[in-house]
């Protein structure tokens, strides 16, 4: 047993070791395959528990226990009644889990509830940007659907079962292209085949302008000034957006992104083919946003699930709801 605590001791040492270099920036972290591996770990040390360490426990006791009813049984005819020895405490701690168990197949349940749970049902994500705004706030967490897309693998990230396509509307959140561990938040705009183009603010899809139109002013607490905001409709349902009229329409910096020869830039802003596989995705904040304008397509292999619902703001409880 003295191997066994000296090997978990190794190990728990490993993932905290890992979940140090991530927070403290020295490696990018992968959460996916961190609870992957504790998955598989303490799975093991649960099916270790289940068949071969607790049946050789209660071994253990079962012998203490036939022990004592036999040591019982000579004093008996020795004519001895009164015995000190306290079978069932010692019995107790022979039962006991040791605590190389306790912090391993212990916490399997939990954790692989959790792992379930986050790669095939629901995972939880924070809003870290405003390029959402005014849909999703800042510090909005919200509850991302993995099941609509279709049924992936997690870590790699391969689709076993398939599942709707996403729709032009969709709050989707994908693995950010030029950098695979990131998650990002957009909206799709255009799904693959579509002529999509930003021209002078407004956005045109298969060459037919999408309607917007003038609603009240939002009010960014954060910045503490109004931005101009309008009513567009992508899909069944319509949804606001931002646009600040200081801000220049052409693109600026535009990375040299996978298929950016089905791209058209221009002073006026810009004009996508989009691939097949591919999708084309903004922000609701048009001006403070890093999306398919700057750095190209998110390819369908990325997609991580539909956002649909925001869970909690801790500064604002009443954001708690659907935002569709």
């Amino acid at each position: 047993m003295q191997f066994m605590q000296i090997l978990t001791s190794l190990v728990l040492a490993g993932f905290a070791g890992y979940v140090g270099a991530w927070y403290f920036g020295a490696i990018e972290g992968n959460f996916a395959l961190l609870l992957f591996l504790a998955t598989v770990i303490t799975g093991a040390y649960w099916l270790g528990e289940r068949f071969y360490f607790l049946p050789r426990r209660r071994r253990a006791a079962q012998a203490i226990e036939d022990a004592a009813v036999a040591r019982r049984a000579e004093l008996d005819r020795m004519g001895i009644q009164k015995v000190d020895v306290d079978v069932q405490e010692a019995k107790g701690q022979i039962l006991m889990q040791p605590w190389w168990l306790d912090w391993t197949a212990g916490l399997f349940p939990v954790i692989a509830a959790v792992f379930f749970l986050r790669s095939f049902l629901f995972e939880p994500f924070k809003i870290p940007s405003g390029s959402m705004i005014p849909t999703l706030l800042v510090g909005d967490l919200i509850l991302v659907n993995k099941f609509t897309y279709g049924v992936r693998l997690p870590v790699i990230n391969t689709k076993v079962i398939d599942g709707n396509k996403p729709e032009r509307g969709d709050v989707m959140v994908f693995r950010y292209p030029p950098q695979p561990n990131l998650d990002y938040i957009k909206r799709v705009v255009g799904v693959p085949g579509d002529e999509v183009a930003y021209i002078n603010k407004r956005l045109t899809i298969n060459g037919k302008a999408i309607d917007t139109k003038a609603v009240p002013d939002f009010f960014e607490e954060d910045v503490m000034r109004y931005f101009k905001q309008f009513e567009e409709q992508l899909g069944d349902k319509p949804h606001r957006l931002l646009n600040n009229p200081d801000v220049p329409a052409f693109v600026q910096g535009a990375s040299n992104f996978a298929y950016r020869e089905n791209c058209r830039y221009s002073v006026e802003g810009v004009a996508c083919k989009v691939p097949e596989g591919h999708y084309f995705m903004m922000g609701d904040n048009r001006d403070n946003s890093l999306d398919s304008r700057y750095w190209g397509f998110v390819p369908e292999g990325n997609i991580v699930g539909k956002a649909f619902f925001v869970w909690m703001n801790f500064g604002n409880l009443k954001r708690i709801g659907s935002f569709h």
